[in-house]
């Protein structure tokens, strides 16, 4: 190992070899001896690549990585267009070749600070001092989109073989999120939104306030996955998991008239406007889409008058509404297909007059109790 000076450079040149592999390039120092340190830290560097690579018996470049994820099980998502972005991202910042071996925790600190500091985008052209104006992308989204998309890459590398003796503390990096709120649906607004309602999307918005599904399962739901006979909706929900809905008879009174309207599809909307491009034609019926079910709801939402309610609430007032009358969680974390009770807690407030009644309960017992002992004495 030796450093060099190049004739066409300031800085000196590192050259070398490990176990059959060439690493050469720049220094970007001008001094032998701090050249000296920056080619002894290549070095290691080399070695824990190699021994990596030579686990892996592949390319841990974040390009080729982000690659083999891709065809692996990334395009298979539920929003393989988030999940592309996302890794497009990453490998935009760190560069195709930067070897994950090279991605300690300081480099992956980096990366959340640099991705901490972009803001939400926009569609539409905007100028620059409204570009500035938008909001910086929230801790959620960084973890989301950057944090666990990182992690997932050296998880993949991982079960290839590849070992990290220097792998980031993803715990560490991961930005502290609030709680989520949950939002009931009051009597009025669900009264307000079934007035404002477009008669071919009422079954759909009847099944999510039936169900508790989220907007992806209702939507793409298919006639193959609704058994009439064993009464239950069997499909793939989040994360690829086998999910099974009832079918009450509320959620049968919704959907058994809606056979026929598709072959394939259980839920469909009537066009208003023809498109040629698309082969639509007016008053024709058409499968939903998510992204035209996410905009109807917008409508809707609009034109009722009800605010700060996501499409997403449906679920949580469908969660706080059946732990209210049930006063049950393991009930409610089978029926919105939670893999952590965890997740269900958030709706444990609701019990929280159940829990005032028993305290209440217990005091006039002990009570109770005293009163008899002094009687007795």
């Amino acid at each position: 190992m030796s450093v060099y000076r190049d004739k066409r450079s300031p800085y000196y040149q590192f050259d070398f070899q490990h176990e059959g592999h060439r690493f050469h390039g720049s220094t970007k120092c001008t001094s032998r001896r701090d050249a000296e340190k920056f080619e002894a830290a290549e070095l290691e560097k080399a070695k824990a690549l190699v021994k990596a690579t030579r686990r892996a018996k592949t390319s841990l470049a974040i390009d080729d990585v982000a690659g083999r994820l891709w065809n692996d099980s990334a395009q298979y998502d539920a929003e393989p267009k988030a999940t592309e972005t996302n890794l497009a991202r990453l490998i935009g910042y760190f560069g195709q070749s930067k070897q994950l071996t090279d991605i300690d925790h300081k480099a992956a600190k980096d990366m959340v600070a640099w991705r901490r500091g972009q803001r939400v985008s926009r569609r539409g052209k905007r100028t620059k001092e409204q570009e500035e104006a938008l909001p910086l992308v929230s801790n959620a989204t960084v973890n989301r989109s950057a944090t666990k998309v990182l992690q997932r890459l050296f998880a993949f590398a991982k079960a290839e073989r590849a070992m990290f003796e220097n792998e980031p503390d993803w715990e560490a990096l991961l930005l502290p999120e609030p709680l989520e709120r949950v939002r009931e649906l009051q009597d009025s607004e669900a009264a307000a939104l079934d007035e404002a309602m477009r008669d071919d999307y009422e079954a759909f918005f009847a099944l999510v306030g039936a169900s508790g599904m989220r907007l992806k399962e209702c939507v793409t739901l298919r006639w193959t996955e609704v058994n009439f006979g064993t009464r239950q909706i069997v499909r793939t929900g989040k994360g690829g998991r086998r999910v099974v809905f009832p079918i009450t008879p509320a959620v049968h009174e919704i959907l058994f008239p809606l056979q026929g309207q598709h072959p394939e599809f259980c839920f469909t909307y009537v066009a208003v406007y023809g498109n040629k491009r698309l082969g639509r034609v007016r008053g024709q019926r058409y499968p939903l889409t998510y992204t035209g079910a996410k905009t109807a709801w917008q409508r809707i939402r609009a034109n009722s008058g009800v605010a700060d309610f996501r499409f997403h609430d449906f679920r949580h007032d469908f969660g706080t509404k059946l732990l209210r009358d049930s006063g049950n969680l393991k009930l409610v974390q089978k029926a919105l297909n939670h893999r952590d009770i965890k997740s269900t807690l958030r709706y444990a407030h609701v019990l929280d007059e159940d829990v005032a009644v028993a305290v209440e309960r217990l005091a006039k017992s002990r009570k109770k109790s005293r009163s008899k002992i002094r009687d007795a004495s």
